[in-house]
């Protein structure tokens, strides 16, 4: 990889992540759930855009899920 490339990964990384800076713990959350949802499906269905999708929703869902008060 050129050292150009790896930059504009760097400067990428950055940005999206000082993006998360005005959020609340549970939009944290439900990013992070589909974050991590969208990898896990598409590491289960070999790359599938379907199952990527999916497996973002249901990463999603749990992440809101996970945040809730429990009165």
């Amino acid at each position: 990889m050129s050292a150009a490339f790896k930059a504009g990964v760097v400067i990428a990384a950055m940005l999206m992540l000082g993006g998360c800076a005005g959020m609340s713990n549970r939009d944290k959350n439900i990013v992070g759930g589909a974050a991590i949802g969208a990898a896990a499906g598409a590491v289960l269905t070999g790359g599938s855009p379907i199952g990527t999708v999916g497996g973002a929703a249901v990463g999603g869902v749990i992440g809101n899920e996970v945040s809730k008060d429990r009165r």
